[in-house]
């Protein structure tokens, strides 16, 4: 199976993501690509609910079998994603979509997960939303391999070009994750600046060529396959501690004891220690074992020999 390429927009609210996701969704048709958006909204954090109004401005392509737009609740995960982007994204390179367009809820000093997810992540800003310090502020310029000015036609957009342009040549804010990671005296990469005007259909051949040149990059440098090796050990990791954290709340509610023990000693550390010491392989869930984790596999040597030495 081949993994789709995973493009990452985010930026602030209003920034036209959406409409500039339309824009390359269109762009990618015509070259004969199958394209997938996943589009993760904000949950309300008193009901719930979500919105999942992203893809109304994609509605020209509803009927196209070569895309697929997909709406997700964030549901309060911090990160500006879904929990389960990552398994989205490879259920769309299992059904054959070439590229995958993942729209976050929106950054601010938190929704950064982005840069861990796509192969490039475009950083969509606007002129009028704030001075460079707001955006270093964001963490925006640590993660963003390539920076899109949108809503170039409003005043501005000259001085946020030359802001961005300004604090890139400060090398301590160069991405670290494009450091030219294919040895000492690598080249690093540059993240381009491209100007857009997303509802006019402007500029999405420019952040397209930006994109491919990346790509390149990354498969030349290395820097591709040490991306792939980084996001499947974050990947297991984030299961682990999804796995744990999930096992360990019912716990906690179903035995009154070490609940007791908890609210007495007013310290998390023992109840956490027993939690993760006690459960073992309960805390993987029985849907997610591996087989060898079956009644049939426990009928096998191994069990033989327990009984074996369990009996008199």
């Amino acid at each position: 199976m081949k993994p789709p390429y995973v493009v990452g927009l985010t930026g602030a609210p209003g920034t036209g993501k959406s409409t500039l996701a339309d824009g390359l969704v269109a762009l990618l048709r015509s070259r004969d690509q199958a394209v997938a958006v996943i589009a993760v909204d904000p949950n309300s954090p008193y009901t719930g609910g979500a919105i999942l109004g992203d893809r109304i401005r994609m509605q020209r392509h509803a009927l196209d079998p070569k895309v697929y737009i997909r709406s997700m609740g964030a549901r309060g995960h911090m990160g500006g994603l879904s929990v389960a982007t990552r398994e989205a994204i490879r259920l769309m390179g299992a059904f054959g979509f070439d590229w995958v367009l993942l729209e976050t809820v929106g950054v601010g000093q938190s929704e950064l997960e982005i840069a861990a997810i796509a192969d490039t992540t475009l950083v969509v800003l606007t002129p009028g939303m704030g001075d460079g310090v707001q955006m270093i502020k964001a963490g925006i310029m640590e993660i963003g391999d390539v920076f899109v000015v949108n809503k170039a036609d409003l005043p501005g957009a000259e001085k946020t070009v030359q802001e961005i342009r300004s604090m890139l040549s400060m090398g301590t804010l160069l991405p670290p994750r494009s450091t030219g990671r294919a040895g000492v005296g690598a080249k690093a990469w540059q993240p381009p600046i491209v100007t857009a005007m997303a509802l006019k259909g402007e500029g999405t051949e420019d952040v397209m060529d930006a994109v491919e040149k990346h790509r390149q990059f990354q498969n030349a440098s290395g820097e591709a396959r040490e991306r792939t090796e980084a996001r499947l050990k974050d990947e297991a990791a984030d299961l682990v501690g999804e796995w744990a954290r999930a096992e360990a709340r019912r716990l906690l509610d179903a035995e009154p004891a070490l609940s007791h023990r908890l609210l007495r000693d007013r310290v998390p550390y023992a109840a956490a220690e027993e939690i993760l010491t006690r459960q073992g392989r309960e805390l993987v869930p029985k849907a997610a074992r591996s087989r060898d984790d079956t009644p049939e596999a426990e009928s096998g040597p191994a069990t033989a020999a327990r009984a074996s030495r369990a009996e008199p």
